[in-house]
């Protein structure tokens, strides 16, 4: 029987920081109640709207949509002080600032499409006009929306009325509910009843219940029984608590939570109808007083029900009109000779006859422009391929859409930017032809269907990927063209993960923050709900202690957060482009950067048919265009990568040599141990090697095939004849989701559209079932054998969904390519834009090291040559650094195969000294050149911090002629000691000059102001709230007199050396040692620019007999030997076991050395390898093709700490054999809660816990007693393995990665490496 009772007053997850329950579990927890309705009246958004109106879907529950506002208070006797943020002045008595000001809320509800409508805008007006993140609506604004009559009004329990109720102030009650009657109809109107059973007459209490009942009755008002529901269970009520700390940033304590009980979740119809019971008898109501309120509340849910589909458009799709389209284009097409009027409308036609006779013409245009040289043959298959595209983009009635992205490519082109669609749509001839994809699909055999399918009515998806660097300004100009009525971009719910939860729990619990802050950082970036399960299975996580009892409650109440969102961010590349009545869809708010932003995140707004157009800012495209320009700047070549051949042999030669360090998706470990088996030679190997680096061909043991047919080891084998055209170019091996489709579409007959439904079915296991019933018996049909179609379906359940379209890879391919020929022609431009872009898993510093490996100088920080970017200048070959005379080696050139930059040098960017910002670079350009000290403090206004951060990074060395390396210094010269004396000096007359001024005018207050809009566009009301850093303008500085006559001088690198300024005094200070200039460095640049880190470490490793990586090649495979150097990066990908497997790179002075630790290996040597930052690596070498090699990790230490041992043992003996012999020693002992038999791990061994694993997915790891947890005896100390595994049967680490790391220096200054989310630790 169902339950009649509707909560009409619902608080999820997406109640940011409010919420504790998903909005799907709210709606289970009603269906077993068997309630046909419910509602979601969300805190200040309806971020949760869409996938609580799913979940509806899903269970046949009517859905009634409201959200829950903060309005002012209308009467300061209710007041007591509390305003809004701003209008107050009043702060906490210990500093700080009010976050959460408590103000009356109101409950707005719609009641149709219309009312939906209303509610949308409501909510974007309400947080676009006040203040970004402090959403505050107001009567009239309510009223103003409900004017229509589509929207209901409920004051509940926490609103002004309730407050006057609580307050036993019935006549100003009475006001309360006169003031809202003025504004707004009467039958909009409610008054919502809570009892939580609180004692007293406060907020829930039976006493404040029953006297706003009886105001209702007796103003003739309806009123109804709400829960003001935030939880679906009693138990969430401490997680309840730890939001409420999170929301106030207060510790957990009765004055700072709402909660008095725990009554506040979603009870059933029964517990209603005894509360209803309750209240009408103490409101006087009489005998039937309790049935009467659920009635009215029920009709007020009848009134308010919604159908997802009719009323909030679920499934429906809206694409801008045609109108805005192609403006710009009709000309450029000659499109009116066709018959359109200069509103892209068709004199004769529908408007989408009109949009596809548009389309019809560009992409005629297209096939003159890309095809003009085409024969007969040729041309007649290009025409039918593109008469096939677009008879099913006319079926699906999808012309706008690609006119649309047509022409947000063209205006991304027009500003100059560099652009590159990406994804399956690289297989449309028609995007092609538009000039959204640069890859030929007939050349390449791209098929559409993967990307657009007749049987597929869901809007397609391009992604466009623009440079980094102007993705905003990419972001403005769509906005300009289409304004902000039809334009928005996407928002991004951040959800709780581990680390955020134990921060937020640590902070409510009041624990220090620094054992907070590094309980959370030795975490990798996992779900809050794996806390303690990562405890049990991490080695590192034991080490560190966290595995103590009394940490029991805080990770508790971590794993009760997991998935709860936590804050709203903007999506980083997903645009929203819809017709005019986009704000009728989905509310608005401001960004951080100004922008407007959906409340809604991705999912949802596919759901609501919107198009969303993927514009992704790719570092390696600013990287790039950095490159082209600094090549123009320095050589005067114009250099157009687009239209490349792409068939450079220097560039393939490059790429053989695995010299890829920097190139777009080939420089990652593992991928350049693969082009060193694969050895590319054409731009469709290049597209092979991308998609072979995926889960697909790993799990179904395809890459090994592969290569031993490629490198001509074995003959290509084909599961049949029928396969070998689709096959061929693939050895046989099944690469790309197109060959899934084009297999399926042999062995059964069906057309590629209805294949591609199938690759889709083979991701999860009720598709997969499904599909190996239809497929098998239809190839028994087409006569193939049973033990072919066994083979065949093996391969393609293997592969199921992890495979990778051949489109995307060879949208992929061409930045690869274009990358690598930069490389490979000019590798210090294109270092420089890498330095300035940072496009790739390494840091910076490998990034100069590889520099300095293919010949080009590192030049030094300079004000008056360094920029806000890394710099090409032309140096001679033996300048930088000087010749062996000096004490430094020349430059060598670099290997064969290698590109050769020692005519070149980069000069260090000002933007990585630490604190600088870009007002006070542009300030420094601005102001050069400088002649001194005095005149560059003077002049460029920058901060004390960042001149005495510039002295030690050596930013004024040319100035006075510091850092020459020469066995003897003069007396009298400056050093940088000198200069940092001189900064504090001027610091000192500053500050006096300053107090002077002060007493003589008076201090001056000054204000800040925000800039303020007073329209109606969301773009500009967005704008007005943007809290992001002002655009740096131009600079204006007034530049020194020079009344020498000492000639001019084109770059400091010419200049004599000048003497001391005459405000320097020569102390008679030593100069920085080496090493202090190289911690100095990495704490300032984060990088090594003067000498390699490692140099300092090279006595003791040498006589260690350390392997560097420039002799990995000539060792014997399978030795064993010791690497070690700074680490570069830690990943933990998913790997075909399901393992967790972490590679890790070093940098040792000659190359990256790559080293994979498998379980066996990480449970003794876990913790240092992810805590420290030098390190040296036993291992055993494996190779594994002619230029790639592999080890095998069989052990770690902190380099650091072996150091200090053989320093301090050689300065007691001054025997090296002893110091040497103590190394050893200390290698020997097993780490600290390790046995021996622990720390040396048996070869091959693993631990068999396979069982462990269920179908379909996570298993939960069996009860294991505490002292089970710290056993090391099961994989090297590794826990009880969880596995997840996917349908396909791919097993997968729960840590693995989702995503697309004395004269010595001890301690990382600045984090040095890269890390991924699956790694632990900083």
């Amino acid at each position: 029987m169902t339950d009649p009772f509707v909560h009409l007053r619902v608080a999820s997850g997406y109640s940011l920081r409010y919420g504790a329950s998903h909005p799907s579990t709210l709606v289970e927890r009603a269906a077993e109640y068997d309630m046909d309705t419910l509602a979601l009246t969300d805190r200040d958004g309806l971020y949760g709207a869409v996938r609580f109106a799913k979940a509806c879907l899903r269970t046949g529950i009517a859905p009634v949509l409201g959200v829950d506002l903060a309005v002012p208070f209308l009467f300061d006797r209710l007041a007591g002080g509390r305003r809004s943020a701003r209008a107050t002045s009043r702060t906490p008595t210990r500093g700080g600032a009010v976050r959460d000001q408590r103000l009356p809320r109101v409950v707005v509800l719609a009641t149709s499409k219309a009312g939906w409508a209303s509610l949308c805008r409501l909510v974007s007006t309400t947080h676009l006009s006040g203040h970004r993140g402090e959403p505050v609506s107001s009567l009239d604004l309510i009223a103003d929306h409900a004017a229509d009559g589509q929207l209901m009004i409920m004051l509940g329990a926490d609103s002004e009325l309730g407050e006057a109720a609580s307050a036993n102030q019935p006549g100003l009650a009475e006001e309360v509910l006169h003031r809202w009657q003025e504004r707004v109809d009467l039958q909009q109107l409610a008054v919502a009843v809570t009892h939580y059973r609180n004692p007293g007459d406060g907020f829930g209490s039976l006493t404040q219940a029953a006297r706003m009942l009886g105001l209702a009755d007796r103003q003739g008002i309806s009123a109804v029984l709400t829960n003001a529901v935030r939880m679906s269970d009693r138990h969430l009520a401490p997680t309840v608590d730890v939001l409420d700390s999170a929301r106030r940033l207060v510790a957990l304590d009765t004055r700072n939570v709402d909660r008095r009980n725990a009554e506040g979740y979603l009870k059933s119809g029964k517990e209603m109808a005894e509360i209803a019971d309750e209240v009408a008898r103490q409101a006087g109501r009489g005998e039937n007083g309790g049935t009467r309120l659920l009635a009215q509340t029920r009709a007020l849910a009848t009134r308010c029900a919604l159908d997802p589909r009719r009323d909030l458009g679920l499934g429906e799709i809206h694409l801008p009109e045609l109108s805005v389209l192609n403006r710009s284009g009709l000309d450029r097409s000659g499109l009116n000779r066709s018959g359109l009027n200069r509103s892209g409308l068709n004199r004769s036609g529908t408007p989408a006859a009109d949009a596809l006779a548009i389309l019809r013409q560009r992409c005629s245009d297209g096939v003159a422009r890309r095809y003009g040289a085409a024969g007969p043959t040729e041309m007649g298959r290009i025409e039918a391929r593109l008469a096939a595209e677009l008879e099913v983009v006319a079926g699906l009635g999808f012309a706008p859409y690609f006119l649309t992205v047509a022409d947000v490519v063209g205006l991304i082109k027009e500003m100059g930017v560099r652009c590159a669609a990406r994804g399956s749509g690289a297989g449309s001839l028609v995007n092609y032809l538009l000039g959204i994809s640069g890859v030929d699909p007939l050349r390449h055999g791209l098929v559409m269907e993967r990307f657009l399918s007749p049987l597929r009515r869901a809007l397609p998806d391009v992604d466009i990927d623009v440079e980094s660097a102007r993705r905003l300004d990419v972001y403005e100009k769509i906005l300009d063209t289409f304004g902000g009525e039809r334009v928005a971009c996407v928002a991004m719910l951040d959800t709780y993960r581990v680390r955020h939860a134990v921060r937020d729990v640590g902070a409510a619990l009041s624990l220090p923050p620094g054992e907070v802050d590094a309980i959370a950082k030795a975490f990798p970036h996992i779900r809050a709900r794996d806390a303690r399960s990562a405890l049990r299975d991490l080695p590192e996580l034991r080490a560190a202690g966290l595995g103590e009892r009394r940490l029991d409650l805080l990770f508790s109440l971590v794993e009760s957060l997991d998935g709860l969102p936590r804050h709203i961010a903007l999506h980083p590349c997903g645009v929203l482009l819809s017709d005019a009545t986009l704000l009728d869809r989905t509310p608005v708010e401001a960004s951080h950067g100004g922008f407007p932003m959906s409340q809604f995140d991705k999912d949802d707004v596919e759901d609501l048919g919107l198009l969303k157009l993927d514009v992704l800012g790719i570092r390696m495209q600013s990287s790039m265009a950095h490159a082209i320009s600094e090549i123009k700047r320095t050589e005067a070549i114009e250099v157009d990568v687009d239209g490349l051949e792409l068939d450079d042999q220097d560039t393939f030669a490059m790429i053989k040599n695995a010299a890829t360090l920097g190139c777009f998706q080939i420089e990652s470990p593992g991928q350049r141990e693969l082009v060193g088996k694969f050895a590319p030679e054409t731009f469709n190997d290049i597209i092979i090697d991308i998609s072979l680096f995926r889960p697909g061909p790993v799990k179904s043991d395809m890459i090994t095939p592969f290569l031993r047919a490629r490198q001509g080891w074995s003959l290509p084998q084909f599961l049949h004849p029928d396969l070998e055209e689709h096959l061929r170019e693939t050895a046989g091996v099944v690469v790309f989701h197109e060959q899934v489709l084009q297999i399926i579409a042999t062995f059964t007959g069906c057309s590629l559209a209805e294949a591609d439904e199938a690759r889709r079915g083979l991701g999860d296991h009720l598709g997969k079932d499904e599909v190996k019933a239809w497929l098998v018996p239809a190839a028994r049909r087409r006569g193939y054998p049973e033990s072919v179609i066994d083979q065949v379906w093996e391969v393609l359940e293997a592969f199921a969904s992890f495979g990778f379209c051949k489109a995307h890879a060879a949208a992929f391919a061409l930045p690869t390519y274009q990358s690598a020929w930069l490389k490979a022609h000019y590798p210090a431009h294109f270092l420089a834009g890498v330095l300035t872009h940072d496009p790739g898993m390494y840091p910076k510093r490998l990034i100069i090291e590889e520099a300095r490996r293919l010949g080009v100088a590192i030049l030094s920080l300079d004000v008056n040559a360094s920029t806000g970017a890394y710099t090409v200048e032309r140096v001679g070959r033996y300048d930088e650094p000087p010749p062996t005379v000096l004490g430094l080696p020349p430059r060598l050139a670099p290997g064969a195969g290698l590109p050769d930059g020692r005519d070149f040098g980069i000069r260090l960017s000002l933007a990585d000294v630490k604190g600088i910002n870009e007002t006070e670079i542009e300030r420094i350009v601005a102001g050069r050149p400088y002649h001194s000290l005095s005149d560059f403090w003077f002049r460029s206004s920058v901060s004390h911090p960042v001149v005495e951060r510039l002295v030690l990074a050596g930013g004024f060395d040319s100035i006075y002629g510091i850092g020459v390396s020469t066995p003897v210094r003069r007396r009298n010269r400056v050093t940088r000691r000198d200069l940092l004396l001189a900064v504090a000096d001027l610091q000192r007359e500053e500050q006096a000059a300053a107090r002077a001024a002060s007493k003589a005018r008076g201090l001056r207050r000054t204000s800040s102001t925000r800039p303020s809009s007073t329209g109606t566009d969301p773009r500009d009301l967005a704008k007005a709230q943007s809290a992001a850093t002002a655009p740096v303008r131009a600079q204006s500085v007034q530049l020194a007199f020079d009344f020498t006559e000492e000639p001019d001088l084109e770059t400091p690198e010419q200049a004599t050396p000048a003497p001391p300024a005459s405000d320097l005094v020569c102390s008679g200070l030593p100069e920085m040692s080496d090493a202090e200039r190289v911690r100095a460095e990495l704490s300032i640049l984060g990088l090594d620019a003067s000498r390699h880190v490692v140099d300092f470490y090279l006595p003791m490793m040498k006589q260690l007999g350390i392997t560097f990586s420039a002799d990995l090649l000539s060792a014997r495979s399978r030795s064993e030997l010791l690497v070690a150097g700074v680490k570069v990066a830690t990943q933990t990908p998913p790997v075909r076991s399901g393992r967790r497997v972490v590679f890790l790179t070093l940098d040792d002075t000659t190359g990256p050395v790559d080293a994979t630790f498998f379980e066996d290996a990480q449970g003794p040597y876990a913790a240092t390898l992810f805590a420290s930052w030098m390190l040296v690596v036993r291992g055993e070498l494996r190779r594994t093709g002619p230029r790639g090699v592999s080890l095998r990790a069989t052990g770690c230490w902190d380099l650091n700490a072996l150091h200090s041992c053989w320093r301090a043992t050689l300065d007691q003996t001054g025997d090296a054999g002893r110091a040497i012999e103590a190394v050893h020693e200390l290698m020997a002992l097993p780490p600290e809660g390790f046995g021996p038999a622990d720390a040396r791990p048996a070869d091959g061994a693993r631990p068999a816990d396979e069982e462990l694993v269920g179908p379909g997915g996570a298993t939960t790891l069996p009860a294991v007693a505490d002292g089970d947890a710290q056993q090391h005896t099961r994989g090297g100390g590794m826990g009880r393995r969880r596995v997840l595994v996917h349908a396909s049967g791919f097993r997968q680490s729960p840590y693995a990665d989702i995503k697309p790391a004395d004269s010595t220096i001890t301690d990382p200054p600045r984090k040095v490496w890269h890390t991924s989310p699956g790694s632990s630790g900083r």
